[in-house]
């Protein structure tokens, strides 16, 4: 084509004058042909360039995930979120032209005291070549339905406001009936669907269903159902059967059968879905062509394009509802759970150890003072039998070391141990005199055994605390041992 035109714009500068032909530089000729043939080339490609200022208006509740879905789109990890009006937007390219432009993505807020702004991203000269998005929150399923119906009406009111004239919403109404109508399944055989378009009497136009584009608002609409991810959630925490789920998506589906709109399951979380959105996006504003069929399988990953779907084929669903009717209310069916209360545990402050400590001491010297060893046992005891006649000194001296009123159980031993000791000089053998058993002052371990038992002393308890105070008592044996005979010579 550059040949071409380069060749025409040389034959009609030959055949000019001949003043200009000497008069003019060749070399100067050549660099003017050569931009001629650009810009006519920059003309023609101009008419088939991608057309700007497509807008897609976003709608949904606060929290539904609109700003993270066309962040999405636009392919951008971190983003702010606004209020009001948010403007996103997501780039189109075409490659069979090499051209691309952008989409502007107008995020509404989710409260509706800024409904008043749709007149900045939508004005009455834009509304043909924009597009409307709702958003619903599948982790909320029970605010699905209330929150379709809102945010069309909020959508349907503003339209009213622009006043469009009469004819222009007539043929955008019009225009809206016959894309649903002469809608054809991609990759589909001869059984195609009832909505479908007959190859053989292409201007044939079936008629729409009863329940269908009963309110047309002119312009595209896509459902997009977020955070489908949420439904294994729903099933673990709330009990959500499929036929919940199936009775939800018949509500929904039925909804867009009356808008005449399209129905996408996503997940950002997951990224499902998010490239069919886009393309789909793509198609109905730009007309590129479009090949994903209708998906209905997966109940996280649904797919319902504009005109694919009627009453029939949502019946289907009603064959696996056991404990649900398909005429029951929403509302009865998708109830919303109670909220949980969450209960805060009252924090528990530590003292300070030195308070901590002062209190422990003032608590330990309240309690009574604890001896060191076995403690006494106190108990009165019956004897188990009396004691052999030959050892009543034995006893008295026992008696005599037995605790007193006022005494410690470690001065009575001493005090016993100490009459045994200044009584050893009258010991002996067998056949001295002062080796009989019958001996006054003379103490044997059998006569101990036998009053212990029967006194208030264990043997137990004598022999514990002997072992304590035998390491003091060592220093005292010798002092009283060479005081024996002398206290020996006296007795005789």
């Amino acid at each position: 084509m550059a040949t071409s035109g380069r060749s025409a714009l040389l034959s009609s500068t030959s055949t000019g004058s001949k003043s200009t032909l000497e008069n003019s530089n060749p070399e100067e000729d050549d660099g003017q042909n050569l931009w001629s043939t650009i810009l006519s080339e920059v003309s023609t490609h101009s008419r088939s360039k991608l057309p700007s200022g497509k807008n897609v208006l976003v709608m949904g509740e606060v929290g539904s995930g609109k700003t993270t879905l066309v962040a999405k789109l636009q392919g951008v990890e971190e983003y702010m979120k606004g209020r009001g009006l948010e403007y996103l937007y997501f780039s189109v390219h075409d490659d069979d032209i090499d051209d691309q432009t952008r989409c502007n993505a107008w995020v509404l807020d989710g409260d509706l005291y800024h409904k008043g702004l749709q007149g900045v991203a939508v004005p009455v000269d834009a509304i043909s070549n924009t597009l409307l998005l709702i958003t619903v929150d599948m982790s909320r399923p029970w605010n699905a339905l209330d929150s379709l119906q809102n945010w069309a009406a909020v959508a349907r009111e503003h339209i009213d406001k622009l006043r469009v004239p009469p004819e222009t919403l007539r043929e955008l109404e019009h225009r809206l009936v016959k894309q649903f109508q002469e809608y054809t399944e991609p990759g589909s055989g001869e059984d195609g669907t009832p909505q479908r378009r007959s190859e053989e009497e292409e201007s044939v136009l079936l008629p729409l269903g009863e329940n269908t584009l009963t309110h047309n608002l002119g312009i595209p609409m896509v459902v997009v159902c977020t955070k489908c991810d949420a439904i294994s959630t729903l099933e673990k925490e709330h009990d959500y059967r499929d036929e919940h789920l199936d009775f939800i998506q018949s509500h929904i589906r039925h909804f867009c059968l009356q808008y005449g709109a399209s129905l996408v399951y996503t997940s950002v979380k997951e990224m499902k879905n998010l490239d069919v959105l886009y393309k789909y996006l793509v198609h109905r504003l730009y007309g590129f062509p479009f090949h994903c069929p209708a998906q209905v399988v997966e109940r996280d990953a649904v797919f319902i394009p504009s005109g694919w779907d009627n009453e029939k084929k949502i019946a289907i669903l009603h064959e696996n509802f056991q404990t649900v009717k398909a005429d029951d209310s929403f509302e009865d069916v998708v109830v919303k759970p109670p909220v949980r209360k969450i209960v805060h545990e009252k924090e528990i402050q530590a003292e300070d150890d030195q308070v901590f400590l002062v209190k422990l001491q003032s608590l330990l010297a309240k309690q009574p003072a604890v001896t060191a060893g076995r403690p006494v046992d106190t108990t009165s005891r019956a004897p188990t039998g009396s004691p052999r006649t030959s050892n009543r000194s034995a006893a008295a001296n026992v008696a005599n070391a037995m605790p007193q009123s006022g005494q410690t159980s470690e001065g009575v031993l001493a005090n016993f141990f100490n009459s045994l000791l200044t009584k050893k000089a009258g010991t002996g053998g067998p056949g001295t005199p002062g080796g009989g058993n019958n001996t006054p002052g003379t103490v044997r371990k059998s006569d101990i055994l036998n009053i212990t038992h029967g006194s208030k002393l264990g043997l137990s308890d004598v022999q514990a605390e002997l072992d304590r105070i035998s390491s003091r008592e060592t220093d005292s044996d010798l002092p009283n041992a060479n005081e024996t005979p002398a206290t020996d010579g006296q007795d005789t």
